[in-house]
């Protein structure tokens, strides 16, 4: 029996049994039969939203793994390979227009290296150096001496 038939079952019950609801216990009766429908009827909500979400999971876990076969194919990289040239895409005023727009920041790690990065990694709060693999952590607020 599921929940549903379960709860429709012990109202049926109470209706059988003809309890005088005006009484103190079949008011208390009463009342217990109301909860067990109200949480059957959630129960029940939360079990179809539940396998909703596990199907759309599901469907995405395809996906990705489509997309990482593709990108795992040797195919992949020689396409990428035949259409980069070497040549930059935009012209000198479109880099231009870009780099007005674009604030830089750099930062030297102890290595030596020297990292250039933008506001949304110093929001970050941190960045990976690439030569050496050091974490370099830096924040927007003034340090008092």
């Amino acid at each position: 029996m599921t929940l549903s038939e379960k709860s429709a079952y012990l109202k049926g019950l109470m209706e059988g049994m003809k309890l005088d609801t005006a009484t103190n216990e079949g008011k208390l009766l009463s009342a217990i039969v109301d909860l067990l429908q109200d949480i059957t009827k959630t129960v029940s909500d939360v079990e179809k939203t539940t396998l909703a979400i596990s199907d759309e999971l599901d469907d995405i876990e395809d996906e990705l793994d489509e997309v990482y076969h593709y990108l795992e194919d040797d195919d992949f990289d020689d396409d990428f390979d035949d259409d980069f040239d070497g040549e930059d895409d935009l012209d000198d005023e479109d880099y231009d227009d870009l780099e007005d727009d674009t604030t830089v920041y750099e930062v030297e790690c102890k290595c030596g290296e020297v990292i250039d990065f933008d506001e949304e990694t110093l929001e970050h709060g941190s960045i990976v150096c690439p030569n050496c693999g050091e974490v370099l952590e830096f924040t927007t607020e003034d340090e008092e001496d």
